[in-house]
């Protein structure tokens, strides 16, 4: 490495700064700094130098001198009011990382796991410019992540008084290029008066020249400044080996700006720099109402969380159902088997054991003692317990954990074509603006760079683009106020495609509560009833909350307790040991064929009798299946007997399409069996047997009685009030989705009717740019209208 050449100007490799204080050259390569150089051999000795194949000079200027400034997060209590969760060695934190920018910067950020063993995963989110990483908190700390992430050049926000996430995604910079762009614009017209006044003749030739040559200062910045993100974005898309809606745009930019720039050099003309400087005035402004629309709707998503969900919350010893939102810190909540903490949380029962797969991947439950912190999103596995809430609920991390990687599935036609159009449609608008640019070389050669800019930028795809999130966007928020609570737009689309309905029974088309409990055996005394009472009282199960509400009885403590998915619950209280379930898995023997559904119980090995439950259906059940019966095939599942199968059975083709008996893997093979036909399936259930199927199928539903319910598995929550209103739904996501394919035909009008006018030269380029954020502007006003209007009918009809 030679010594720093303060004479030298040059660029760092890494940042593509200049080399104002010295260069450095090591590696073949020229630096400005050692912060830029320690970066780069960083990245060379982890073999991730790929980080500069997808961007020429991506990383930041580095300041490599951090000394003390994060010593502060050596403490465990600031580090613990930074971090999401922390529970034995596993860690989670969110930073809020302003200097992302490009895709560099997010291929580096999802794989710092290279760079510090200690890091398990990482996950950007470029829109909120949010970090989202896990790691090993006995290899690793928070102090050195974010030395780390400070090191590599991207320093996180940290604010320990308030929230460090940010809700705004424009930047300061973007509003330096949009006000330079309208200064420029508005200087430029002043300029520009004795033009549109057709007084040239009174104006010498001098000033004439004058002006054209301060009209080329004035938009100078414009061209080099305010519009660089575009020839960026297109640079990265070529680089990339992929078209984007930026390509027509930087080429329909930077053949105005010549253009006139030669006309103002030659003296031939005054050129366009007013179009130009308006053009790229404009697109600014479509950019941040197309982002400024955005925020709007990730904020509502991410901060007033859809779940239909309440808690057990004690006081005085008496439990009442509160909904989520008004948990406040300090409460005593009941939580039951399987139940997700909603907040962190003490516990306050003697011992716990936790399962934190929803948060860390690992299913391995974590057992836990009275005075211990309790994270939200972990799930109780076993007795209840109740914890003492010391945080507010958090439903933007909900949304996280429900939104996972490992619950995504594969992306939906209308999406793809999306993306497809706009690719393809990008090369068409290029190769018709190249025709139509040598057509009109031989027609009039002065007049061709014209028509070619105003094709380019009449024809730009964007209101395509915003078709499909704002249309389904509103329609997801609609949906939301009327009681069906989706997890993405996604859900909108493929219930919209759908033509099948799978039902589960028992706690699904039939009520949890109301059910009529008939014991049948050997008489049961005070002390046993108490115990059963005990053991029902863990379950969420419809069948176990029936027999709890029936028996009515005081709690005694339970020393273990085990719920198994589609046969039982079992548990030791008092040390005698008890099962409560299916016949084939109590006594291990198949009952006589029973007309209800029956839950035995045994103690210490003796079977003492049975539950008999008589379910009630849902209010509605017969009408809703009436009218589903015409549109959809639907099926039937069920872990339960046949016992109320006669009085279903008219609503379903056939018996083939009624099982029952069936346990939570032979419910998931049925629907994967019908998507192999063909079919496309909406699964709706409780979420407690048939989590498993509720994944599989092409859109799962949950249905939330008055208890907390949460199942990253699915796509979407019902609201149990509503259920009878599924049809309603599922014909309002129809009506989305032809609200998208009339939006797309408005973008392809407004496209061809612009080009029309565009190739035989009657559209100049500064009304091709009024017209450009004018469609876009058409069709988010369109489809917000047309699903606020199918909206309503939906409240009209409830």
């Amino acid at each position: 490495m030679s010594n720093p050449n303060p004479h030298t100007k040059a660029t760092c490799y890494h940042c593509g700064g200049p080399c104002d204080t010295g260069v450095i050259h090591a590696h073949d390569k020229t630096f400005c700094c050692e912060g830029c150089k320690m970066v780069f051999e960083l990245l060379d000795e982890n073999e991730m130098c790929a980080y500069y194949d997808l961007d020429e000079n991506p990383g930041i200027r580095i300041n490599s001198d951090l000394g003390e400034k994060y010593k502060f997060l050596d403490n465990e209590e600031v580090a613990g009011s930074l971090l999401d969760f922390h529970e034995e060695e596993i860690a989670k934190v969110t930073f809020y990382v302003p200097k992302i920018h490009c895709s560099s910067c997010i291929w580096l950020l999802e794989h710092l796991n290279r760079l510090d063993s200690s890091v398990i995963r990482s996950q950007v989110n470029f829109l909120k410019k949010e970090v989202y990483v896990t790691f090993n908190a006995e290899e690793g700390s928070l102090r050195g992540l974010v030395e780390l992430l400070a090191t590599i050049g991207y320093e996180p926000a940290i604010n320990l008084g308030s929230d460090q996430k940010k809700k705004k995604t424009i930047g300061k910079a973007f509003y330096y290029k949009l006000g330079v762009a309208g200064f420029a614009f508005g200087n430029i017209m002043l300029l520009s008066f004795p033009e549109y006044l057709s007084i040239n003749d009174i104006v010498d030739d001098q000033y004439q020249k004058l002006f054209g040559y301060l009209n080329f200062a004035l938009a100078l910045p414009v061209f080099l400044y305010s519009a660089s993100d575009y020839y960026k974005s297109a640079y990265r898309a070529l680089k990339g080996k992929f078209v984007n809606i930026d390509l027509p745009i930087s080429i329909g930019i930077i053949a105005l700006f010549l253009r006139s720039t030669a006309e103002i050099v030659i003296g031939t003309g005054v050129g366009f720099m007013d179009s130009f400087a308006m053009f790229v005035f404009l697109l600014l402004v479509g950019k941040w109402y197309q982002e400024y629309t955005y925020q709007a709707l990730s904020f509502e998503r991410d901060y007033k969380s859809y779940f239909p969900i309440a808690v057990s919350k004690i006081v005085d010893g008496v439990k009442e159902i509160i909904p989520l939102k008004n948990v406040m810190v300090g409460d005593i909540l009941e939580i039951k088997n399987k139940e997700l903490i909603p907040a962190d949380s003490v516990l306050t029962s003697d011992e716990a054991r936790i399962d934190y797969s929803f948060v860390t991947g690992e299913s391995q439950p974590v057992h836990k003692h009275k005075g211990d912190k309790l994270f939200a999103g972990g799930r109780q596995m076993g007795a209840s317990i109740e914890v003492e809430t010391i945080k507010p609920v958090s439903q933007s991390y909900l949304t996280n954990l429900w939104n996972q990687e490992a619950f995504q599935k594969a992306e939906t036609p209308i999406n793809s074509i999306v993306n497809r159009m706009s690719r393809y449609f990008t090369i068409g608008v290029l190769i018709l603006a190249t025709i139509t640019f040598v057509i009109w070389l031989f027609l009039d050669s002065a007049s061709a760079v014209q028509v070619f800019t105003s094709v380019l930028i009449v024809a730009c795809p964007c209101a395509l683009a915003l078709t499909v999130p704002f249309t389904f966007g509103n329609a997801m928020r609609i949906l939301g106020k009327n009681g069906l609570f989706l997890k993405n737009t996604d859900a909108i689309e493929k219930m919209a495609y759908s033509d099948t309905l799978i039902f589960d029974k028992t706690g699904t088309i039939t009520l949890s509560k109301n059910a009529t409990v008939v014991y049948d055996g050997k008489p049961l005394n005070d002390e046993v009833k108490r115990w059963v009472y005990s053991l029902t009282n863990q379950s969420n199960h419809p069948v176990s909350k029936a027999i709890t509400n029936s028996l009515q009885s005081d709690p005694v403590p339970i020393q273990y307790f085990e719920e198994y998915e589609g046969k039982g619950i079992e548990a030791k209280i008092d040390g005698h040991h008890l099962l409560l379930g299916k016949s084939s898995w109590v006594q291990q023997s198949e009952p006589e064929k029973a007309l209800s559904t029956e839950s035995y119980l045994a103690v210490d090995g003796t079977v003492l009798g049975k539950f008999t439950l008589q379910k009630e259906f849902r209010p509605g059940l017969n009408t809703l299946l009436t009218r589903l019966k015409g549109q959809f095939k639907m099926f039937l599942l069920s872990g339960d007997n046949e016992a109320e199968m006669e009085r279903v059975e008219p609503y379903f083709e056939d018996r083939k399409h009624m099982q029952f008996n069936q346990s939570p893997e032979e419910k998931l093979e049925f629907v994967s069996t019908l998507q192999k036909q063909g079919k496309k399936a909406v699964m709706v259930g409780d979420g407690l047997n048939d989590a498993g199927a509720l994944k599989k199928a092409d859109v799962g539903i949950a249905v939330a009685e008055d208890v907390y319910q949460f199942s990253p598995a699915c796509d979407g929550i019902l609201d149990a009030s509503s259920f009878s209103y599924l049809d309603t739904y599922l014909h309002f996501s129809k009506k989305a989705l032809r609200i998208v394919k009339i939006s797309f035909g408005i973008s392809i009008a407004y496209n061809t009717i612009g080009m029309f006018f565009a190739v035989q030269g009657l559209l100049t380029p500064i009304l091709a740019a009024v017209l450009m954020p004018l469609s876009s502007i058409t069709v988010v006003a369109f489809t917000t209208i047309a699903t606020r209007w199918a909206g309503r009918l939906i409240g009209s009809d409830q």
